[in-house]
């Protein structure tokens, strides 16, 4: 019988904090961009998760379809850390571009993220929610 195992490491990428700057990976450091929720109209509801709602909307300044995820409660942390890994991976393959951040005007807590909606992804991601 095989003893504990130590600790895993990622095969892929273990070292990419140590090659990067404390900015890239500090994410209670971050001080994300907020902009007003008002600029988004809600469409329909696409799906939920434990921390998560996320619904199709349009940005009312320039009629762009979007996704935005309207965060419950949680840790501000776990909000800043979300946004920063979004940001960090603008651009990737088969990443959902991060558009915009919003807060709600009257309580100051974070609202929502933004991201742009993508017709392939969209497609897949509501046949796996449908099921």
């Amino acid at each position: 019988m095989p003893g504990p195992v130590a600790g895993s490491k990622s095969r892929v990428y273990a070292d990419v904090n140590t090659l990067k700057s404390r900015e890239y990976w500090d994410y209670e450091a971050h001080v994300p961009n907020w902009n007003n929720q008002e600029d988004y109209q809600l469409v329909r509801k696409l799906g939920r998760g434990k921390y998560s709602e996320v619904f199709e909307a349009i940005n009312i300044t320039n009629n762009d379809k979007v996704v935005v995820k309207i965060l419950k409660p949680v840790k501000k942390k776990k909000i800043k850390r979300e946004i920063k890994i979004l940001e960090n991976l603008r651009g990737g393959t088969n990443i959902i571009r991060l558009v915009d951040t919003v807060k709600d005007p009257v309580r100051q807590r974070l609202q929502g993220v933004v991201g742009q909606l993508s017709e392939e992804l969209f497609y897949s991601d509501v046949c796996k929610v449908r099921k």
